[in-house]
């Protein structure tokens, strides 16, 4: 011990070795929260901070920010599951219209290729002329059926502002993705090919693998 050393008082020496101690496992008490909380930041990061510019890996087009939907516009719940929408006039999804028919099929099957979390998802299909539906098409593409829930479009007092969130981004035509929380936050085109069957499932599921946050199942 040097001769500076017998000079400080044995209850401050005391003192620091505490102080040290402290200070280590404060240091290992944030580095374990940062463990914990990366795969949160990297998921939330990944959907609503990174632009989808350049080599992204979602196929779907991100809503910045994500656009919350009015739960009076309609009779169904969009709180606590992953929901799939889409908004079609009654009278072009009809039997020999392939192209409407088609994205009703394709919404199906990517649930459907989704396995054991296929229920975390539900379908939704906004009747936008407010029309009756084809009696084949609404067979075919029920809630028992396909896990569809056909719904129409808000009524005339609260039409201008569906459809300002259905267009945000210019992007009304597509497959619209909300989330548990009941917000829009990505958009799929509305392509019916099976390249796009196989992007759009891969987006659903690195989604669902890396948020649960607010879900009902």
């Amino acid at each position: 011990m040097s001769d500076q050393d017998l000079l400080i008082p044995a209850s401050q020496v005391d003192q620091q070795a505490v102080d040290a101690r402290t200070r280590r496992g404060r240091i290992q008490m944030i580095l374990l929260l940062l463990a914990c909380a990366t795969p949160v930041i990297a998921s939330y990061l990944a959907y609503y901070v990174f632009k989808p510019e350049g080599g992204k890996t979602n196929y779907g087009t991100l809503i910045q920010p994500p656009q919350a939907i009015n739960p009076i516009w309609f009779d169904a719940s969009f709180k606590g599951k992953w929901t799939l929408l889409i908004a079609r006039p009654a009278n072009e999804c009809r039997k020999g219209n392939d192209a409407c028919v088609e994205l009703l099929y394709l919404m199906r099957q990517v649930r459907l290729a989704l396995g054991k979390q296929k229920n975390r998802v539900q379908l939704i299909w906004v009747v936008s002329d407010r029309l009756p539906v084809d009696p084949e098409i609404n067979r075919a593409y029920d809630e028992e059926t396909a896990g569809f829930l056909i719904i129409p479009a808000p009524d005339s007092k609260n039409n201008d502002a569906w459809l300002a969130w259905l267009n945000q981004q210019n992007l009304g035509g597509g497959i619209q993705l909300i989330d548990p929380s009941g917000e829009k936050m990505m958009v799929f085109p509305d392509k019916a090919e099976s390249n796009d069957f196989v992007r759009m499932r891969k987006d659903l599921e690195r989604l669902l693998k890396l948020n649960r946050k607010g879900e009902k199942i």
